[in-house]
């Protein structure tokens, strides 16, 4: 597996987190899985049980989306096309993500996204926090998609079950961490949370224009050659 898809699908997964349908929405989800009183900046937080909940919402969606990056993989493998067809395939989607990702921002239909209804679990516990991240995997659509998009053409382009998991574990992993640090140091990092906020835009714009260029160095077969100078 080329290190610069492994590079892409880190960088894929903060960028997700930083993204306008998750970072608003991120006390929303602290507060479904541990309560309301997270939300209330003079109540005792207990951190562990807090950080607990966080962890089994980053379990959920990553078994999740690990499971599509097997899909995916499995599927181009199955298929058994060649190289340079998986190259135009994942390269084409890449560009189109990107451009996607960029014409939301003028263009508010194409900006659209499906909210986590947490309504529907009726468990409770730490089993409630696993099947919200499990519903937010499948549920949440969007402005973000076009990320998720691109990492999923990445694991179609390896056309190995295994490699494709192994790029969505990783997008997870750091989709993930900053759920994790919340969890663990709410009081302090909601400021930033909220500083963050502000510049929506200017990650749309990188994220999109990300895509596009892995895009087009996939379909040109340049990836490695640009591997090399990210490794340097």
């Amino acid at each position: 597996m080329d290190d610069v898809s492994v590079i892409i699908a880190f960088g894929g997964g903060l960028l997700s987190f930083l993204s306008p349908c998750v970072l608003p929405l991120v006390p929303v989800y602290l507060a479904s899985m541990s309560g309301s009183s997270v939300l209330d900046a003079g109540a005792n937080k207990r951190r562990l049980p807090v950080f607990l909940h966080s962890l089994s919402f980053v379990v959920g969606f990553s078994l999740v989306f690990a499971a599509l990056g097997a899909i995916a993989g499995l599927t181009a493998f199955a298929i058994n096309p060649s190289l340079a067809m998986l190259n135009k395939i994942a390269g084409s989607l890449l560009v189109a993500f990107g451009v996607l990702m960029l014409l939301a921002l003028k263009v508010p239909w194409l900006n659209f996204e499906k909210r986590l209804d947490v309504s529907r679990v009726k468990t409770t516990g730490y089993v409630r926090s696993f099947l919200i991240g499990a519903i937010f995997s499948l549920a949440w659509t969007g402005c973000a998609t076009p990320i998720l998009g691109g990492i999923l053409a990445l694991a179609l382009n390896t056309a190995t079950a295994w490699k494709g998991a192994y790029l969505l574990a990783v997008y997870s992993l750091w989709l993930g961490v900053p759920f994790l640090a919340l969890g663990i140091a709410f009081d302090s990092l909601l400021p930033l949370l909220k500083r963050l906020n502000r510049y929506s835009r200017t990650i749309n714009i990188a994220s999109g224009l990300l895509l596009i260029i892995v895009g087009v160095l996939i379909l040109f077969n340049r990836l490695s050659w640009f591997s090399s100078i990210v490794i340097r």
